[in-house]
């Protein structure tokens, strides 16, 4: 049973958004062909990512935790988890903006956004030496700079603000069971060795990078209600 430790917590973390999605108010379910090409870009730049850290020792899997089965060197797991992750925070999203719609608030993301994608570039530039911190301070930073660029704070971009917060919980959650067994594992010389718990801080970055790839696709292609 123990090998089942990383698809259980995925399946346990997919349950309740899934059977929820086909609720007849929000009907998640609906924008799957949106979301999968959401996940498929982000996925592009992750797996790719995710393969290189891993063979060099950036960060890695226990195998008694795991089920055995690799693709490109990754757990089958590791593949599931731009899946389920994603879903689980785009259906929360979509939640929260169909019970708070008024939340919007334009001027703020637009600087909230500039100002967080500076500091985390800043980061970024100080710790060249340090590989997780580089790659993933600066893709989360140049990504959050390019919501205002893109007009997004006008959109959507407040809600996503809101949603990122809500979701931390859980996401630290799965995050913090991973790391304390724990199914993976990081080289603390690669990155700033500051944990919240057993969690490396540029984790909450690198969740920031995937969902700030995911939406904009994700908003494209949503079926316009009405």
């Amino acid at each position: 049973m123990q090998q089942w430790t990383y698809a259980l917590l995925l399946i346990a973390s997919l349950a309740v958004p899934l059977i929820r999605s086909f609720e007849h108010r929000i009907h998640f379910i609906g924008n799957w062909r949106a979301l999968l090409a959401g996940i498929f870009v982000m996925m592009l730049v992750f797996i790719p990512w995710d393969v290189a850290f891993s063979s060099r020792g950036v960060w890695g899997f226990a195998p008694d935790y795991v089920s055995g089965l690799y693709l490109i060197g990754l757990p089958i797991e590791e593949w599931l988890f731009f899946v389920v992750i994603p879903y689980c925070v785009m259906f929360s999203f979509e939640v929260i903006r169909y019970f708070f719609p008024k939340i919007y608030f334009p001027k703020q993301a637009l600087w909230l956004s500039l100002g967080i994608g500076a500091s985390l570039i800043i980061v970024g530039l100080l710790n060249t030496d340090k590989i997780y911190t580089f790659i993933t301070m600066l893709l989360a930073g140049a990504l959050m700079i390019l919501m205002p660029i893109l007009k997004y704070h006008k959109t959507w971009l407040s809600h996503y603000f809101v949603a990122y917060l809500v979701t931390l919980v859980p996401f630290f959650i799965v995050n913090g069971v991973l790391t304390s067994i724990p199914v993976v594992w990081y080289n603390n010389a690669e990155n700033l060795g500051i944990r919240l718990t057993t969690i490396p801080i540029e984790d909450s970055a690198y969740f920031m990078a995937m969902m700030l790839i995911v939406m904009p696709v994700y908003e494209r292609l949503k079926p316009k209600k009405g």
